[in-house]
């Protein structure tokens, strides 16, 4: 790894060329490969050191408390993976993490990355920033969860994607990956987009979807 790369990371991205190669030269550190397929950490597994994900992208997700497997998440190198849950009381991967590639993953044990936040302002305030802008993630998750029909959750999803005025967007999931991620199945979603069509509340072409009737959909919220 290079500091050229590390400065893609959220946790490094506003360092000056210079204190990337010296928080990157001072760092302690191990790098672990894992092919396609393979299972990078597993939901319950102890979080004992900052994984970053270097190179490749991983999919993550979950089993609920009625036995279901959930999507949450797609994720491209390089960002972290859980930085929140390194100091947790309960310090559990809360998900599975599965290379969807080769990937490469940047380890820091939780005593260096200790000494980082003491001694390095810049990764202290990335590491604050990253971890709150995951928990809006986790709200909007939980929001999402609680809306219990495929059609609310739909809207919800493109409401989200077009924030103020926006009329329209290109979606970044497949209607699979969609469905997964509602935790539905993929027919059921196909229906209900064709049904929002047909009442004149979206249009929708491959993968690009324009808002027709934005009112309509903040009512089925």
């Amino acid at each position: 790894m290079t500091y050229k790369e590390l400065a893609l990371c959220p946790l490094c991205s506003g360092m000056s060329e210079e204190n990337r190669q010296k928080f990157l030269d001072t760092l302690v550190y191990k790098t672990v490969d894992f092919e396609k397929g393979e299972n990078i950490a597993r939901q319950g597994d102890t979080v004992n050191a900052l994984f970053l994900l270097i190179k490749g992208s991983v999919k993550t997700e979950m089993i609920n408390e009625s036995g279901q497997l959930m999507a949450i998440e797609t994720m491209k190198a390089p960002r972290p993976l859980a930085p929140a849950f390194l100091f947790a009381e309960k310090n559990q991967f809360p998900v599975d993490v599965i290379a969807l590639e080769k990937c490469e993953i940047l380890m820091i044990p939780k005593e260096e990355v200790m000494k980082q936040l003491a001694n390095n302002e810049h990764f202290m305030r990335s590491y604050l920033k990253f971890n709150s802008n995951r928990t809006q993630f986790l709200t909007d998750k939980l929001q999402l969860l609680s809306i219990k029909t495929i059609k609310g959750k739909m809207a919800f999803y493109i409401l989200s994607k077009t924030p103020g005025s926006e009329s329209g967007f290109e979606m970044d999931r497949n209607q699979t990956q969609l469905a997964d991620y509602f935790a539905v199945a993929r027919p059921s979603l196909a229906r209900t987009i064709a049904e929002m069509e047909e009442e004149g509340l979206i249009q929708y072409e491959k993968k690009k979807i324009r808002i027709l009737n934005r009112s309509a959909l903040q009512k089925l919220l």
